[in-house]
């Protein structure tokens, strides 16, 4: 696209990524082939010696994969994208590059499950330490860092707690101890928030969620701020076999061009669903960025365009009551994950967050009681309806 930072935000999900194709498609091709087709010796040598931009295999980089990587990049106001087979693949990417024996990330006490056991159970294996600290408390992380700290990582808003983190207050403590600054972008989408525009240096998606949206793709997304951590992260993904299959990356492009309308449609329902949860007599306490109850309510309307369509709530009758509402709803699904057109209700203690233990959970303020709730695109009004009956068991 020429000119393509003057066009609007839903212009560019629609057209950022197109490919020239010869043959005139309107919509990128599945380039699915693992490998390509030389024109000589010579023109091979230059492809492997960086003097071609030709392709050589689809693990290295193919064409499909090239448009989803420029799209998102282009989405996110970053310099590009590495696409990976899931949203732990691109997080273990940057974990691996930047980790190793002897070096320290600081991290979220409060974030994607799986993102933090890998690095307790695994990382830790080759010398890696960790200090897991609320990112909210900004000093919290300034006291974290160590001389051989490496990587600050966060995610806003926190999963499951739904709080707010500060990025631009982040970025400069980072960038303050000469480190990056590493942010998961997936409860936001780059529709609502874009790290990159408040100092970040390297965002990661788990695709899976918003930006295909459909629930029927695994994938994940680095994005980098500029050439030098591109430089540094893609040969990783190349070398461990992270890379992304052609027909997954034509899928999630499909899926990106409605982006946009996906989350208006539920965020508007988000915003009428927790204000109705939080009138309820059965219901403890409401995290939506949207409510004014929510403590960081102002800072998420400064660094978001939108309060999302995440919400976490407590039952006043606890685990037992939670267990209740989730076993009878009927129009929503008792399943995790998040971002596609259908709403979806889990408990975090037992299901995503499981294999942390008790304390840790509490220490990020995942209680036993705590309901995440994925706001999909139905007609909120039956939402609704399904949440009062299933409330009316509890």
């Amino acid at each position: 696209m020429k000119d393509s930072g003057k066009l609007g935000f839903l212009t560019r999900q629609v057209h950022a990524g197109h490919i020239d194709d010869p043959k005139g498609s309107a919509t990128v091709p599945i380039y699915q082939s693992s490998t390509f087709k030389f024109k000589s010796a010579n023109h091979g040598a230059d492809c492997f010696s960086g003097e071609d931009d030709g392709y050589i295999y689809t693990r290295i980089a193919n064409p499909t994969i090239d448009a989803l990587e420029q799209a998102v990049a282009n989405l996110e106001g970053g310099f590009g994208g590495i696409a990976t087979s899931s949203g732990m693949a691109a997080i273990t990417t940057v974990y691996l590059a930047f980790l190793g024996q002897g070096k320290h990330i600081v991290s979220h006490n409060a974030l994607y499950g799986p993102a933090r056991v890998v690095m307790e159970t695994i990382f830790s294996r080759f010398g890696v330490d960790y200090s897991y600290v609320d990112t909210t408390n900004i000093q919290q992380v300034r006291d974290a860092i160590r001389p051989e700290t490496t990587m600050i990582y966060t995610e806003t808003p926190a999963n499951p707690t739904i709080g707010i983190t500060d990025l631009k207050a982040l970025a400069d403590v980072a960038h303050e101890a000469g480190i990056p600054l590493v942010v998961d972008n997936t409860f936001c989408s780059p529709y609502l928030q874009r790290p990159i525009e408040f100092g970040a240096d390297i965002v990661v998606h788990s695709m899976t969620k918003f930006l295909n949206g459909h629930a029927d793709v695994v994938a994940g997304m680095i994005v980098t701020s500029d050439e030098k951590y591109y430089k540094m992260l893609r040969p990783v993904m190349v070398n461990m076999g992270c890379n992304m299959d052609p027909h997954q990356a034509y899928l999630v492009h499909r899926g990106l061009k409605t982006l946009g309308i996906r989350i208006e449609k539920a965020q508007d329902s988000a915003r009428k669903i927790a204000e109705y949860l939080e009138k309820h007599p059965k219901v403890e306490w409401v995290k939506y960025p949207g409510l004014k109850s929510h403590s960081q309510h102002e800072l998420a309307k400064q660094q978001m365009d939108g309060p999302g369509t995440m919400i976490s709530f407590e039952l006043k009758g606890g685990l037992d009551a939670g267990k209740k509402l989730m076993d009878n709803v009927n129009l929503i699904l008792l399943a995790v994950s998040l971002g596609g057109v259908e709403s979806l209700i889990q408990h975090p203690a037992s299901m995503t967050h499981s294999k942390l233990t008790y304390e840790k959970k509490l220490e990020a303020g995942i209680t036993d009681g705590l309901v995440r709730f994925a706001v999909g695109i139905e007609n909120v009004e039956d939402i609704i309806e399904d949440l009062d009956q299933a409330l009316a068991l509890a």
